[in-house]
């Protein structure tokens, strides 16, 4: 007697395959966490609160911030890219942990291949601070100190192989410069030893230091990008302060996991770029420094691959390497 074992199998396999459509029509049917590679305050905190805030409301869940800071913003990544992938758990992340560490440090998780972005959020400048009560009064008098006295003056970094600390790099290689290095988990730490007077400077993102240059607690003394920030029109560029080569600019972005169902990640896509097109959301953007995204998806996926090449051949030539 035979027996047909095939009727059960297709049974068992078509109930397997409505109990996953069913899940995903469900979608979302609890809170969302967004993971965070920088600690509270900082600029991609700032960011992954504004848009999960407005982006709740949309989706019908709350989204709960959860701060993993540490490890050149890697440990959020490395988290959300080995999360399950249903849509619940995703990640705010910066070009820092997803086009920089992969090439200073080895990982345990690939972040264009485990990673799918939802798009970009915003793009922002870097600014030099320095405390308002410090005695520079203009770059030409930091970088006259910086020259004069190499072992005494300390930037402020939010991590080893993260943007402000590539973007230091930077800076020294175009001003023949040298300058001690001090890393810390976030900006928002990094800005407490700036206010004391334990660190002399930081190129951070206009997007962390925004808040404390507008209190009149950071004096601004030059911005990274090509153009001045519309926020900061009377602070100069380091080009026009005559320094060549240190451009530099971080992007916000919102991931997650990469095998997430095509359906639940639509969804996902669809309600973040309806978030962007928000007014609020647009106008508090552009009060951080920045340029609030109208890339594509797949216009921000093909950046993302370009700036990869470009940051693994910068870090190459510069020979930047982990302390």
């Amino acid at each position: 007697m035979k027996t047909n074992f095939a009727r059960p199998l297709v049974l068992a396999l078509t109930l397997l395959a409505g109990a996953a459509q069913a899940q995903t029509a469900a979608f979302p049917n609890k809170p969302i966490h967004i993971n965070v590679g920088a600690s509270a305050g900082g600029g991609t905190d700032v960011v992954a609160r504004l848009i999960g805030e407005k982006m709740g409301p949309l989706i019908g869940q709350p989204f709960i911030i959860d701060n993993r800071p540490g490890a050149a913003n890697t440990i959020a990544a490395d988290v959300t890219a080995k999360a399950p992938a249903d849509g619940y758990s995703l990640l705010a992340a910066t070009n820092s942990p997803q086009v920089i560490a992969p090439h200073l440090m080895k990982l345990s998780f690939d972040p264009l291949k485990q990673l799918t972005p939802l798009g970009m959020v915003v793009q922002v400048p870097h600014v030099l601070i320095v405390n308002a009560a410090s005695s520079f009064r203009s770059f030409p008098e930091l970088l006259a100190e910086i020259k004069a006295k190499p072992d005494n003056v300390r930037y402020a970094s939010s991590g080893i192989g993260s943007v402000q600390h590539i973007a230091a790099e930077l800076f020294m290689a175009s001003t023949g410069s040298k300058m001690i290095h001090i890393p810390y988990k976030g900006s928002s730490q990094a800005h407490q030893d700036i206010l004391a007077g334990q660190v002399e400077m930081m190129l951070d993102t206009t997007s962390s230091a925004m808040g404390l240059i507008k209190a009149g607690k950071f004096r601004a003394l030059a911005v990274t990008t090509p153009k001045r920030a519309a926020e900061l029109p009377d602070v100069p560029t380091l080009d026009e302060l005559g320094v060549k080569g240190a451009e530099m600019s971080t992007w916000y972005a919102m991931y997650a996991p990469a095998a997430t169902p095509a359906p639940v990640l639509d969804r996902l896509v669809r309600d973040f770029q309806k978030t962007l097109q928000m007014p609020e959301v647009q106008s508090k953007l552009k009060g951080l420094g920045g340029e609030p995204s109208t890339l594509t998806r797949e216009q921000f996926i093909a950046l993302q691959a370009s700036d990869d090449k470009r940051f693994a051949a910068l870090i190459k030539q510069r020979d930047i390497k982990l302390d």
